[in-house]
């Protein structure tokens, strides 16, 4: 099945902002409102839909509301693309209230990261592209003071699309940003630290196959339950993930590597990319990749399956955006992951 592609981005277009998780805009509207800077620059109009400033406890307890505005924004025919504020960690509880059929016929640009995971899965189960990557406040917001081609590259994505993209390491990034309760840190992040670039753990083949992922814990939420992709999903897909802010243990990557292996996973992708793992030390880092094979290559028996990690995607900054559902390419040999064909109509 050939998954349904939104328009390119265009000066002048109707953008959407919605709060499918947490109501990061009403306790940082400073942060939030720095993030719509950029997309006012690139010419774009901003429709704030009702949950974008809403109060955060209420959202919180309210996750109906939250899923109205899911299925107002992609109903809308005015919006072009949608924009989480910021990610959470509850957003799996809205989508018993999203509805499908409204989603299905109405392909747009959906970007958010982290907790707005939960949301990719159900979009491209319905059978559309979507495009993991920064949120307003997250990412957008601190777009100015991380290297230009960032933010080039998140532009080039939305609004040139093109029939091939060979992603290309940033060689440096930044684990988070500086306390958002203190004013003069607006638009600041961490240090910025140079880097080795990505890490070709295992494979000498060229492969093929869509990509599809997420933040792990995310993902984690979402298993067995309705909105979880079935077993024979998974054939030739190329499949990330990426770990949250929370710093999960070696331990937990472990046993969720293990579980995804239990599942059949590795027995039907044809390519595995792990993120930079935030805030893990360099020896914290060379420990995971090593667990990473261990569980794959040895308790799994896939020594062939290519496996890129310390990849540019998720909680680091700067982060590439990765287009769920289009078909993309990882070449052992030559040390190149590149898209394969056009993410945008």
């Amino acid at each position: 099945m050939t998954n349904k592609k939104p328009s390119k981005l265009k000066q002048g277009d109707t953008v959407a902002i919605v709060s499918p998780s947490w109501g990061g805009p009403s306790v940082f509207p400073h942060i939030y409102e720095n993030g719509l800077k950029i997309l006012t620059e690139w010419g774009l109009k901003i429709k704030e839909f009702p949950t974008a400033r809403m109060d955060a406890g209420f959202l919180r307890d309210n996750p109906q509301v939250r899923a109205k505005d899911i299925n107002d924004v992609f109903a809308d025919p005015e919006v072009k693309a949608i924009f989480a504020s910021i990610g959470g960690d509850d957003s799996v509880r809205i989508l018993p209230f999203v509805d499908k059929d409204i989603v299905a016929k109405n392909p747009k640009i959906l970007m958010g990261y982290s907790d707005t995971s939960t949301l990719h899965v159900f979009a491209n189960l319905q059978g559309l592209v979507s495009f993991y990557g920064p949120s307003i406040m997250a990412g957008f917001s601190q777009m100015e003071n991380l290297p230009e081609s960032f933010k080039t590259h998140v532009h080039d994505i939305l609004f040139e699309p093109k029939e091939d993209y060979e992603y290309k390491a940033y060689g440096k990034y930044c684990d988070g940003y500086l306390d958002w309760s203190n004013k003069e840190n607006l638009g600041k992040t961490s240090p910025i630290k140079t880097d080795g670039g990505w890490h070709w753990l295992q494979g000498n083949s060229k492969v093929q196959g869509e990509l599809f992922g997420g933040c792990i814990e995310v993902l984690e939420m979402m298993k067995a339950t309705d909105f979880w992709p079935s077993q024979d999903f998974w054939k030739g897909k190329i499949f990330f993930l990426e770990t949250s802010k929370e710093k999960p243990s070696i331990n937990y990557i472990d046993h969720v590597l293990r579980n995804y292996g239990m599942l059949g996973v590795f027995d039907q992708i044809s390519g595995f990319i792990f993120s930079r793992a935030r805030d893990y030390s360099d020896d914290e880092k060379k420990q995971l990749e090593e667990k990473i094979i261990s569980i794959v290559a040895k308790e799994f028996g896939k020594p062939n399956l290519p496996i890129v990690a310390n990849f540019d995607v998720g909680h680091t900054d700067p982060q590439f955006v990765l287009p769920l559902g289009v078909r993309a390419e990882i070449d052992c040999s030559n040390k190149k992951v590149s898209l394969v064909e056009s993410w945008l109509e």
